[in-house]
């Protein structure tokens, strides 16, 4: 028998070595006629300079993407970019070194892995080279069930037949290609062919020659090799295949013996399955990709047939073709866990599916339960959860999900009958950890925790109660939570109550029962119900009448608060509808025509909005001006403009008359535990109640005091006082937080009569060489459309967009690098181009000085010449005439030059002041009059 191997094996490596003669013989050949090609006198000198200019700019080309994957090395389409131009340029060890890694980051495609396989075959000599071209297609066959790499596997293995165990090993890699593929009903039976073909071949060596009598040790390794060939066939028949029945043809024309009726049944059956299951081939032949539609047809189909291998050959097919779909990946795995349960399939079918859709967190808490329910090692589970945190989420909550994934794993290695053990340790470790990486981490990426409610806290605080029976960890977990702004939620402190109802005293539940009576906003009355029911229960009588008494002082406040706010809301809807009534004859006197009407319509239509910030100090100066024009009327003979008679609307008589009550007056000796907040909607509804809820999470707040004028209407700033001075830093962090769509300003409570130096301006005031600025946006960028245009200049550190009072954008920004290189870089490349149909501006930050003679005062000077100007309700018309005397009319100043701002002349230096600058004795009525009747 073995005698009868070896002379096979000889046989087909006398076999091998002709094939390799003849391939070198065909090589010889093309090397000649190529060398005869290059002999004639057709080429030119012309295309020798045209392919080394290809040749120049491939190779600048190459070093752009070089220098774009060390900056991103995640930018998926760069690499395949690298890695055509590297295989066109013929780089072969640049190309290996791209492929490898950027198999390391991705799941390389069936195309990518065929060239590299292909490349690899060509200039593998020695037999370690072919060893690691085996190793190379056991990596791709991992990636995706592919046919065609399965049968590129096996058709490479069969060149190495002649080495020892040589045969073995190609039947075994093409036993391992029909358990992969073999049951794809389009594509599997290829590999079902190559099997036989590859047995036919060393059927026909084993062959005695014409004439000769086999020995019986032949005839054994004849029969055994018939038989080998035979099963294939009948294996290959009972497996449903698209045109199964040329295979059955084929079959009886090389059996010499009649098919076998079990034969016959089995093929009768699979051709009945495939009958069933052609519909859906179809269906996949004429969609067009991804096909995802016609896929979770067929699965459905095959779920309903219950076939596990069929399953899952169709499984794999599906996400071959949609790798990108996350939901396709978690139904594969999902029935992998459920059904099959292979260790080996599961968490490899795992693995691929983060690989291809790293963002999904749920794909990641899949993979953790997988590889604790097969009993990975606790190492390999924390890298694979290390893994997933930097995957990049496209949401906060996702990386609250994936923490709780990995604590609730930590918790169950812990055994909580020892009082102190290394895994408790880990799990209090991971917990902190937990809670820091939320904190910096997530809310600097997304301006979110992602976890209001706490949830991470909560369950510490439930496993230090119930496992570590650590209550005083467990009250101070709660502490914190609470000061998180969530104070004012029933449900909050109900959960707290429970907690030391089941683990706590009843001193400390009554404790908590009265901060929640005290501070819950939305359900009080659920929260007072459960405070009596205690007492019923545990208290005295001195406890229920303290219960009694407080349930009701809430509920008596509660009361009043919304009956207040009904009646607002009921004025406020009352407004709308006058505001409609206004707006519908505004419409009908328009189309009527009447143009002097429809003037007068706007003013009252604007009389109550307010719009920009600009318009307030206009209607302040509006109102001051008229007054000064009505008693300079004499002097001008002109009558002033015709005022409308103040009339307060109902709504905001009885605004004024609730407020008059609220109103308290500011008190300056607790300015150091307040903050002063301004630049607020002057529509603000309820802005006590609306900036507790904003400030709420900085600490204990001991009043809030909005201002209000003598109509009742918001003015639009308040001071919010603390309990503790250490509150007012945190809330100094909430500066510009936006509220209904305008940016509050946060300050110190700071009285500017005692300190007239005090400036809360932030921002730097000198030459910044690592930030940039930019003027010309559109003012629909955005902060995201910056950072893709500037950060393959460099590091992006910060982006800051220039916007007025509103929050409204000016078209302007900033943008700081790493270092002053990376700035001077990006200037050069950016400025000029343009971007959204604007030419943008891009230079060096240089902000202006903010000298301290820039005050006000200085031009008030001019403005005590001027007279008061009256203004429409709609602001300034075309047709107003300036009553200023062109001798007061400043001179133009010289052409200049603007730096972020700031003017300056054409040598560079400042502006100096002129005449109609500088600051001038403030003139008299008389002196005034004297000057216009000079004119």
């Amino acid at each position: 028998m073995a005698a009868a191997v070896s002379e096979e094996e000889t046989q087909l490596q006398e076999m091998e070595e002709e094939a390799e003669a003849s391939e070198a013989v065909g090589e010889e050949k093309e090397m000649e006629s190529e060398d005869e090609g290059e002999m004639e006198p057709d080429g030119s000198d012309a295309e020798g300079d045209e392919s080394s200019d290809d040749e120049k700019e491939n190779q600048a080309e190459i070093q752009r993407l070089e220098e774009q994957l060390s900056i991103n090395a995640f930018d998926y389409n760069c690499h395949v970019d690298l890695i055509k131009l590297l295989r066109q340029a013929g780089e072969l060890v640049k190309l290996r070194r791209a492929r490898q890694k950027m198999s390391e980051l991705f799941p390389l495609t069936e195309e990518i892995w065929l060239d590299w396989l292909k490349d690899e075959i060509r200039m593998a000599e020695e037999e370690s080279d072919r060893e690691k071209v085996y190793e190379l297609f056991e990596k791709a066959a991992k990636d995706y069930i592919c046919p065609e790499i399965w049968l590129e596997y096996a058709q490479y293995s069969i060149g190495g037949i002649g080495s020892q165990g040589g045969i073995q090993k190609v039947r075994e890699i093409f036993d391992r290609a029909l358990t992969a593929v073999g049951l794809h009903m389009t594509k599997g039976a290829a590999i079902w062919e190559a099997y036989r073909e590859f047995e036919n071949a060393i059927l026909g060596t084993l062959q005695p020659a014409p004439g000769s009598v086999p020995t019986p040790e032949q005839q054994e390794v004849l029969n055994a090799q018939l038989n080998r060939i035979h099963t294939l066939f009948r294996r290959q028949l009972a497996i449903p295949f698209l045109d199964m029945e040329v295979t059955y043809a084929e079959y009886g024309e090389w059996s010499d013996k009649p098919i076998p009726d079990s034969v016959t049944q089995l093929y009768k059956k699979a051709l009945q399955q495939m009958e069933k299951s052609k519909p859906y081939e179809e269906a996949l032949l004429v969609a067009e990709p991804p096909k995802l539609a016609e896929y979770q047809t067929y699965i459905d189909y095959e779920l309903k047939e219950g076939d596990p291998a069929r399953i899952q050959t169709i499984f794999e097919r599906a996400v071959a073709e949609n790798c990108l779909v996350p939901d396709m990946w978690a139904k594969l795995t999902q029935y992998l866990d459920r059904k099959l349960k292979i260790k080996d399939l599961v968490l490899s079918s795992h693995d691929r599916a983060v690989r291809n859709c790293p963002w999904t967190v749920g794909l990641w808490k899949s993979y953790l339960l997988a590889l604790e329910r097969h009993g990975a090692e606790h190492k390999t589970v924390s890298d694979i959860f290390e893994k997933a945190l930097n995957a990049g989420f496209i949401q906060a909550t996702d990386y609250v999900h994936i923490w709780q994934a990995y604590l609730d794993y930590l918790r169950r290695r812990v055994d909580f009958s020892k009082e102190s053990s290394k895994e408790l340790e880990e799990l209090r470790s991971a917990f902190a950890r937990a809670l820091d990486y939320m904190k910096q981490d997530v809310e600097e990426r997304f301006s979110e925790s992602g976890d209001p409610s706490c949830m991470i806290m909560q369950n510490w605080a439930r496993v230090e109660a119930l496992h570590c029976k650590n209550m005083q960890k467990a009250r101070e977990l709660w502490d914190s939570i609470m000061t998180k702004g969530n104070a004012k939620f029933a449900n909050m402190w109900l959960e707290y109550y429970n907690l030391e109802r089941c683990h706590g005293d009843a001193q400390h539940c009554r404790k908590a029962l009265h901060r929640a009576v005290q501070c819950t906003s939305d359900y009080p009355e659920h929260v007072c119900e459960v405070l009596l029911s205690f007492e019923r229960v545990e208290g005295t009588l001195e406890d229920w009448d303290t219960a009694v008494q407080k349930t009701e002082t809430k509920l008596s406040r509660v009361k009043e608060q919304r009956a207040k706010a009904k009646k607002e809301a009921l004025l406020a809807k009352q407004e709308e509808e006058k505001a409609e009534q206004r707006r519908k004859k505004k419409a009908q006197k328009k189309k009527a025509g009447r143009a002097g009407e429809k003037r007068k319509a706007e003013e009252e239509d604007d009389e109550d909005e307010w719009g920009e910030e600009s318009e307030q100090p206009a209607k302040k100066h509006r109102g001051e001006g008229e007054e000064t024009m009505e008693t300079e009327s004499g002097m001008f003979s002109r009558k002033a403009p015709f005022q409308k008679t103040s009339q307060v609307p109902v709504a905001q008589k009885a605004r004024a008359a609730a407020r008059q009550v609220q109103q308290v007056p500011h008190d300056s000796s607790k300015d150091h535990l307040s903050v002063f907040v301004s630049n607020l909607p002057f529509s603000l509804q309820d802005p006590e109640q609306k900036l507790r809820d904003v400030f709420q999470s900085c600490g204990l707040i001991e009043q809030v005091r909005p201002v209000y004028n003598p109509q009742g209407t918001f003015r639009g700033y308040c001071y919010v006082q603390f309990e503790s001075q250490v509150f007012v830093q945190e809330a100094l962090k909430l500066d510009r937080k936006e509220i209904d769509g305008r940016p509050m300003f946060v300050s110190p409570c700071i009285d500017k009569n005692k300190n007239p130096d005090f400036k809360v301006f932030k921002y730097s005031t000198s030459l910044e060489k690592h930030k940039i600025f930019i003027s010309g946006l559109p003012f629909s960028c955005t902060k995201e459309q910056l950072e893709g245009m500037f950060k393959e200049h460099g590091t992006v550190k910060d982006i800051r967009l220039v916007t007025n009072r509103s929050g409204k954008p000016k078209g302007l920004a900033y943008v700081e690098f790493e270092n002053e290189a990376q700035a001077s870089h990006a200037v050069l490349k950016v400025d000029g181009t343009v971007f959204q149909n604007h030419t943008l501006n891009v230079a060096i930050s240089n902000p202006p000085r903010r000298n301290p003679s820039d005050k006000p005062e200085s031009s008030r000077a001019m403005g005590s010449m001027m007279p008061p100007q009256v203004f429409g309700a709609r602001g300034r018309g075309r047709t107003q005439l300036s009553l200023l005397p062109r001798a007061l009319h400043r001179q133009s100043a010289p052409e200049s030059k603007t730096e972020n701002g700031t003017l300056q002349s054409r040598t560079g230096e400042p502006v100096q002041e002129t005449s109609a600058t500088a600051p001038q004795k403030q003139l008299s009525n008389a002196d005034f009059s004297r000057l216009l009747m000079k004119k």
